[in-house]
């Protein structure tokens, strides 16, 4: 079953969901599925209730001074986790949503008044279950770049992350920013950073919990979880079959620290990206990144239950927050400080074996956006025409904070269908790397600071790396499935070019024609566009699947 949560407004006599359980009756405040206690908790005063979904490294008594506050954004931005805090007081309910967006919000207006949730998937239905070609047509250019206001339902409307939402009984609705940004030296975001990682991964450790043990994110995590986790945690490595060292399993095998157990995920020809996985692919509010490797991916979540575990940690984000492209070039240029730009634009030039002259004229227009290289090139299969650059605050000049905030928020929100899938397995899927503090802390630093062509992320390291081995200190490379992906398609082939003729071309939104000759060139070896090829495949299963899926069953007005 899905698991998610919403409400409506004061005094608002909307549907519900069937397989609701109420948290609150008035305001309506609701819960779909399995939430254990360390995932929801309330709390109540005279003054007001608050209900706070999500991993979070609040104790009770901080729920409950919460609760009495008439402003508790000060108190929640000191709380590592990803969660939505909901507070009622006489006279409305204030919904604060994550400032990283690993736990989207949604909004949807019937005629009974506005309803909110954490699913778009569950919320469609009251907004007559059609799929948003414009967002979808964004998403195949660029993920990172969605239609602004839109998600993938129609008339599902996605809440701003870091928001606060507040509805009362007339069915007004005012959103403001309560997640905000602070100025740190560089040791105190190093030394805040190390706090926060420890405290996001305690949260998330008070049940039997796993770990990926791969690169130098995922073995930071599990390291600390080993340290604080009340019983002991399994890390595991997934490998080729056959392969006895090497790569991630070197560096795996070096790792010997108490609390400890590693665990081997040998990967098959059955686990290829693109096969077929013997437990159907569940419905997600969006494509899942894991949605072609869901056949691994399901297979490391039910290797992780079978070891006991019903959370998993894995160590996305570590790569968007602490491995930024040199999107701080355009801030020097801005503030004058040429030579130090200069000599970044060319280190970065030599480490990506790319021409410099690009990024050059990047950095004298001061687009950042341009430096962090999103901008999308047209792949020959998709027919609609690229999106405008994205509504951000502050991109009428672009700078390094808002591309790694905007980076973040992306990855965080399409890693919130993954944790969709997870849970389907009866398993927690958590992303510490993608917490709202944590976010706020590595921001806070100075840009030029947190960027290095001489160091492999410095600022990860210099809060953290006294934890880990030397080799694991040391090391500036991880684990690679490309390969994985063009055995996958060769070994699939007649099954994806089946698909190419599918819901997408239907929607004109690409050329079947030109998408399989992009297969067969993948099948060949020949350099293939990844990240977009990737989209489209993912896009068209997941359409197949969520039409298939979509009423989590309301009861109707005259039901209630």
């Amino acid at each position: 079953m899905l698991r998610w949560f919403g409400g409506s407004a004061p005094g608002a006599r909307t549907a519900l969901p069937h397989d609701a359980r109420m948290v609150w009756n008035d305001p309506p405040l609701w819960a779909v599925g399995n939430w254990p206690t360390h995932l929801l908790r309330t709390a109540e005063t005279d003054t007001g209730r608050i209900a706070v979904f999500g991993p979070c490294s609040a104790s009770d008594n901080d729920v409950t001074h919460a609760a009495s506050l008439n402003d508790p954004a000060p108190m929640l931005r000191r709380w590592a986790g990803s969660f939505t805090a909901v507070r009622t007081h006489p006279g409305a309910v204030d919904i604060f949503s994550d400032g990283a967006h690993a736990c989207p919000l949604y909004t949807v207006t019937t005629p009974q008044g506005l309803v909110w949730g954490s699913s778009a998937l569950a919320l469609a239905p009251l907004a007559d279950s059609r799929v948003d070609t414009e967002w979808l047509a964004a998403y195949l250019w660029d993920k990172r770049a969605p239609a602004p206001g839109r998600s993938p339902w129609k008339n599902i409307v996605p809440v701003r992350p870091g928001q606060h939402l507040t509805l009362t009984p007339d069915g007004a609705a005012a959103a403001t920013p309560w997640w905000s940004l602070s100025t740190r030296t560089y040791a105190e975001a190093v030394a805040r950073l190390r706090h926060l990682l420890t405290e996001s991964v305690r949260a998330r450790t008070s049940v039997p919990a796993s770990t990926d043990l791969a690169g130098l994110d995922s073995t930071t995590l599990a390291v600390i979880a080993a340290a604080v986790s009340p019983t002991p945690v399994t890390a595991i490595t997934a490998h080729p079959d056959g392969q006895r060292n090497g790569g991630d399993l070197t560096y795996a095998s070096q790792l010997t620290v108490p609390g400890l157990t590693r665990m081997l995920l040998p990967l098959r020809a059955g686990h290829l990206p693109f096969t077929p996985a013997d437990v159907p692919l569940p419905a997600t509010d969006e494509p899942a990144p894991s949605t072609t490797t869901w056949t691994m991916f399901s297979a490391q979540l039910l290797l992780a239950t079978a070891a006991g575990a019903t959370a998993h940690l894995t160590g996305d984000g570590g790569d968007n927050l602490a491995l930024p492209p040199p999107t701080h070039v355009a801030d020097l240029v801005r503030s004058g400080r040429w030579l130090r730009a200069a000599a970044d634009i060319m280190g970065w030039a030599r480490l990506r074996r790319i021409d410099p002259r690009p990024l050059a004229r990047a950095a004298l227009q001061t687009d950042a956006r341009r430096l962090a290289c999103t901008s999308p090139t047209r792949p020959p299969w998709l027919t609609a025409p690229p999106p405008p650059p994205p509504d951000m605050p502050n991109r009428a000049t672009g700078d390094a904070d808002t591309e790694l905030i905007g980076n973040v928020r992306t990855a965080a929100r399409a890693a919130y269908a993954d944790a969709q899938l997870a849970d389907t397995l009866g398993i927690e899927l958590h992303n510490p790397y993608f917490d709202a503090a944590v976010l706020e802390t590595v921001v806070s630093a100075p840009a030029a600071t947190r960027f290095s062509t001489h160091r492999y992320k410095p600022l990860l390291l210099d809060a953290v790396g006294d934890l880990l081995p030397a080799p694991h200190r040391y090391r500036t490379t991880k684990g690679t499935f490309v390969s994985a992906f063009h055995h996958g398609v060769r070994a699939n082939l007649p099954h994806l070019l089946d698909q190419t003729d599918g819901r997408l071309a239907a929607l004109n939104l690409i050329n079947p024609a030109q998408l399989r000759t992009a297969l067969r060139h993948a099948a060949l070896g020949v350099e293939t566009p990844w990240a977009t090829l990737l989209r489209t495949l993912a896009a068209e299963t997941w359409l197949g699947v969520a039409e298939t899926a979509l009423d989590c069953g309301w009861q109707t007005e005259e039901a209630l």
